[in-house]
């Protein structure tokens, strides 16, 4: 096995360009497991710990662009409050100690369908900003996942970046699992509340092949809150939003959880996560 250490972007795209087989590195958490437990054994491994552009956040226009280098600690840290859902789905990640070095590029490089970053990148409509040689594009995050573990990123292809509009709403994220971090999940759900476009977003994890969302349980609710005077939700529109998201999903029977447990258990956490972000919707800007 090679190890390649590029200190730059360019070199690192043409390192890639030239091994298109080479597999990444940054954190490790993902994967270091894959080789320590000989599943996987690349013939060149591309450490991206040097490039210091991709550990770098700011702003990109309207929207934040997060590098694919930024770790855990530091979106909960540094981009708490201004990417909040994002923020919560990182406190469920790992260990202190993973979170020290796990990072979103690196997630979604696994494309698993049980990322935890996966849902709320999907509720808030991300992009995923993909660079080679070539030139950079970005990817709708929505579209970015193909197949468990596939993603239409390109062989010579670096993830670089990940782009968010901030400031959007309210937003929440819940997991099952058999306790609240350093596990997979059982299922997840992410969820935004966005007023100014009268739009709600949600992100299914660990339910399907692929991370997705529920766009028939999105248009519902978009149409019954009451954006302008906020009333209390009746039990029947959370209901059916719950019963949407679970009618989304398309999820097996394994070691973790049935499949109709994981229907079960993503039915109450959209119920959940909506009547927390209905009540702090309506609560309106903590001063």
């Amino acid at each position: 096995m090679d190890f390649l250490r590029p200190s730059t972007l360019d070199d690192a795209l043409a390192a890639k360009a030239a091994h298109p087989d080479a597999v990444p590195i940054a954190g490790g958490t993902d994967v270091m497991v894959e080789l320590n437990f000989d599943r996987r054994r690349p013939s060149v491994l591309l450490d991206l710990t040097r490039i210091g552009g991709l550990a770098e956040w700011g702003r990109d226009g309207d929207a934040l662009r997060i590098g694919a280098g930024v770790t855990y600690r530091r979106i909960i840290d540094e981009l708490g409050a201004t990417v909040p859902g994002l923020a919560m789905a990182a406190r469920t990640v790992g260990s202190p100690q993973i979170r020290n070095r796990g990072t979103v590029g690196g997630n979604l490089g696994t494309a698993s369908p049980a990322g935890d970053a996966h849902p709320s990148l999907l509720a808030g409509e991300a992009e995923v900003e993909l660079a080679s040689l070539r030139g950079v594009r970005r990817v709708p995050v929505a579209g970015f996942f193909v197949g468990p573990r596939r993603s239409v990123a390109a062989p010579d292809e670096l993830i670089t970046a990940v782009l968010l509009t901030p400031g959007r709403g309210v937003q929440q994220f819940a997991k099952v699992g058999t306790r609240n971090a350093m596990v997979i999940a059982v299922c997840s759900f992410a969820l935004s509340l966005d007023p100014s476009r009268r739009r709600v977003g949600t992100g299914i994890g660990s339910a399907a092949p692929t991370p997705l969302r529920a766009s028939a349980a999105e248009d519902f609710l978009a149409g019954e809150l009451a954006w302008q005077a906020p009333a209390e939700l009746s039990d029947a529109v959370v209901d059916r939003f719950g019963e949407l998201v679970a009618a989304a999903a398309s999820p097996i029977d394994d070691v973790r959880g049935t499949a109709a447990y994981r229907r079960r258990a993503l039915s109450v956490l959209a119920r959940r996560t909506l009547r927390w972000a209905w009540a702090a919707y309506r609560m309106g800007p903590s001063t």
